[in-house]
């Protein structure tokens, strides 16, 4: 029996992750979007193009909950996306509320579900979520580090001219301006990329990383990223169904770990079948561990924006 994921949510992100994870064929997804014809035109496509690819997920579209009773997994894309100049923190209160009912409806159909959040501020409704939905913190977390890493394997295997797959890259951090690429626990085939590029090139290539959804909104004009997002959620969703236990950078509740405590942050996990089976604690030196604190308070401004009670 293949296992069912639910999207909230059609737009490019929803419909694109919709997309690559009917084609693995591991599980049914239903599409929620409260146009109508826009999530039901979308699964058919996605239904139709499974006669080619060689998969017989089922995908529906709907603009009701009802189809996504008994999720294992809802992905919650819905929300306003990133205009040119716009930053994250201008989104937190139009996102909270659409989130917020979004949420409650999730947790009445799939009580027993794992939630993962794309929207943006990704950290600060990922909390929410956590808020509305009363769900224990390893059934919430957030989309951000493994986008926010594949950014920086890109630039760097670009730089030194290899494979992606032997880059492992280490971001921390809240998403956006506030993420913190770590470069001294960044390595290439083993190897630290600190010794084998030079600062300046490092410190250009961290930059640009944090700045990567900025600059592809700026280059789009008229919407932001969504091909490297739904790879990086269905690289989570995928994580969870088939219980791989791998290690991936997401947001999560932090309750102690690295000295914070009551903010979500991005930080390595292991996920598996139950959601966030274990947060990895890196040890880092007393610079990198003031500027991940420094990123959960920027977090934690943004929740009290929201006067969350």
């Amino acid at each position: 029996m293949r296992s069912k994921v639910s999207i909230i949510g059609a737009g490019n992100v929803g419909a694109t992750l919709a997309q690559r994870i009917a084609e693995k064929g591991y599980a049914d997804v239903v599409m929620v979007d409260i146009i109508e014809g826009l999530p039901q035109g979308k699964a058919l496509d996605i239904l139709q193009a499974g006669s080619i690819t060689g998969s017989d997920a089922r995908v529906i579209g709907t603009n009701s909950y009802k189809e996504t009773a008994g999720s294992d997994i809802v992905v919650i894309t819905s929300g306003v996306t990133r205009k040119p100049g716009m930053h994250r923190s201008d989104m937190v209160l139009v996102n909270m509320n659409i989130v917020k009912p979004v949420t409650e409806q999730v947790v009445k159909y799939s009580p027993k579900g794992i939630i993962i959040m794309v929207a943006n501020p990704l950290d600060a409704m990922t909390q929410l979520v956590l808020h509305v939905s009363k769900f224990p913190r390893n059934r919430v977390l957030g989309q951000s580090g493994v986008l926010d890493t594949s950014r920086f394997r890109a630039l760097l295997a670009r730089e030194l001219n290899v494979s992606v797959e032997d880059v492992h890259a280490c971001v921390l951090g809240g998403h956006g301006d506030i993420m913190m690429p770590v470069p001294r626990l960044t390595t290439v085939g083993g190897v630290p990329v600190t010794e084998l590029l030079p600062k300046e090139t490092v410190n250009k290539i961290v930059e640009r990383t944090v700045k990567g959804g900025s600059e592809i909104v700026a280059l789009l004009k008229t919407g932001s990223a969504f091909y490297a997002p739904a790879a990086a959620t269905a690289q989570m969703v995928e994580s969870i169904l088939l219980d791989k236990k791998r290690i991936l950078p997401c947001a999560a509740y932090l309750e102690g770990e690295y000295g914070i405590k009551g903010a979500v942050v991005g930080v390595p996990v292991k996920l598996g079948k139950d959601g966030i089976e274990q947060i990895i604690e890196l040890k880092l030196t007393p610079e990198e561990s003031a500027a991940l604190k420094k990123s959960a308070e920027a977090v934690k401004e943004l929740v009290r924006i929201m006067k969350l009670k």
